[in-house]
């Protein structure tokens, strides 16, 4: 969440950035009730001093045989410990609904973030690799792995219903084998620590990653109150939920593949046919805790080693950077490496790579000593896909398919497919 100090002392510098990211939220409100929770609180401390200070005239009193002396002074003691319940009582619910309304608000966007109203004002930093020029009318994915039998929708609707997929054969194979070519690159040259992360998580661990409370109607929840995690994002910043670190621990990178669900509350009628929105699909994540000096130039290293992946896919790809109206609820900063999909003629983000700032560091409490005796401060979180394990499988079958049908497959994935070359239909 943001820093308190920033609604008591600079509430201006929130209102800019609420304006940046057009974002409707009644601030003056927050402003009422942070002033309201602080009033109270002091007279809630004004009253315990009292209290304190009546208690120790009382055993005074006894000390000197004042019996009639300490008789009174109890009675003031109950009644300002009354005055005091009763004060607690209500700094509770102000400090209550103060907690909620900060959690409410969105990251503060750095000054470079380009300002926007939605996704037309992205802006394209750079565009790399080239596409390919076609002799055929290319296909959508669905259309390839269904007529491969490597992608099977209507199964998996049967078993559970739309907005689902499963693999088939050399389909599951694929994206075995893209799971491990990603998992591979980041542990052994890009220097992250592999996590298997449980796939549920709870409320408390959803409220750090800022899931939780504004997300949570895309959220699949158990009835005994778990959570199906959302991103591996979630396990994986709370990993030191809680914790103090050393500097020299930082910075810590670490990379996992899971599943990941949603409900996709909001995507009625968006890209309702293929692999782009799912309520299950699965992802290599790259997350990183880091000093707030490092911060910048550990994000261009994230979104490198995210590049580097679809680079050796052999995609065409771009970077964008997302505009203030864009960027998420979360991030300060968003890259998103984008592939370009021939069949359905669009430019789609295989990752989204941001950095939070101490934003979900102060709501998951994770802080580290800048020296041995310093006081904690909070750490900065970043985190990407590296990459969406199911959208980079949907851009090879477009990227490449054949005139008869045939999927090649990228070189470096071949070792990890027993040497396939290619994927055909099977003959009749």
């Amino acid at each position: 969440m943001i820093d308190r100090k920033i609604i008591r002392e600079s509430p201006e510098l929130m209102r800019e950035a609420l304006r940046r990211r057009r974002y409707q939220f009644d601030l003056d409100h927050l402003i009422e009730v942070e002033a309201r929770r602080r009033e109270l609180l002091q007279e809630v401390e004004v009253a315990r001093a009292d209290k304190n200070r009546l208690s120790e005239q009382i055993g005074e009193a006894y000390t000197f045989g004042d019996e009639d002396r300490a008789q009174e002074l109890k009675q003031r003691v109950e009644h300002v410990s009354q005055m005091v319940d009763v004060g607690k009582r209500r700094l509770d619910e102000v400090e209550a609904e103060f907690e909620a309304l900060m959690l409410e608000l969105p990251n503060l966007p750095l000054d470079e973030v380009p300002d926007g109203d939605d996704e037309d004002d992205n802006v394209i930093l750079y565009e790399r690799g080239e596409l390919r020029r076609f002799d055929f009318e290319p296909l959508p994915h669905w259309e390839i792995g269904t007529r491969l039998g490597i992608l099977d929708f209507e199964g998996a609707a049967r078993m559970a219903g739309a907005r689902f997929t499963m693999g088939v054969g050399l389909g599951a194979t694929l994206e075995r084998a893209l799971i491990n070519f990603m998992l591979d690159t980041h542990t052994r040259e890009h220097g992250y620590t592999e996590v298997f992360p449980p796939y549920l998580a709870n409320a408390r661990s959803l409220i750090g990653t800022a899931n939780l409370p504004k997300f949570e109607d895309d959220l699949f929840k158990t009835t005994d109150g778990y959570y199906l995690i959302p991103t591996a994002e979630v396990p994986l910043t709370n990993m030191h939920q809680g914790e103090i670190l050393a500097a020299e621990d930082l910075p810590k990178y670490y990379t996992g593949y899971t599943a990941s669900f949603r409900r996709e509350a909001g995507a009625a009628g968006k890209e309702g046919r293929g692999m782009i929105r799912l309520h299950q699909f699965h992802k290599v994540e790259l997350m990183k805790f880091v000093t707030p000096e490092t911060a910048d130039e550990e994000l261009e290293k994230l979104t490198r080693n995210a590049e580097t992946i679809i680079e050796r896919l052999g995609l065409p790809y771009r970077r964008v950077a997302l505009c203030t109206g864009d960027l998420g609820h979360q991030p300060r900063q968003t890259f998103d490496p984008e592939v370009y999909f021939p069949g359905m003629d669009r430019w789609l983000e295989l990752s989204s790579c941001s950095q939070y700032g101490d934003y979900q560091a102060r709501r998951c409490n994770t802080r580290y000593r800048p020296e041995a005796e310093a006081a904690p401060v909070f750490v900065h979180t970043m985190n990407g896909s590296g990459l969406a394990t199911g959208r980079t499988l949907a851009a090879i079958l477009e990227n490449y398919q054949e005139e008869d049908g045939s999927v090649v497959i990228p070189e470096v994935l071949r070792p990890y497919m027993g040497g396939a070359i290619e994927i055909r239909a099977p003959l009749p």
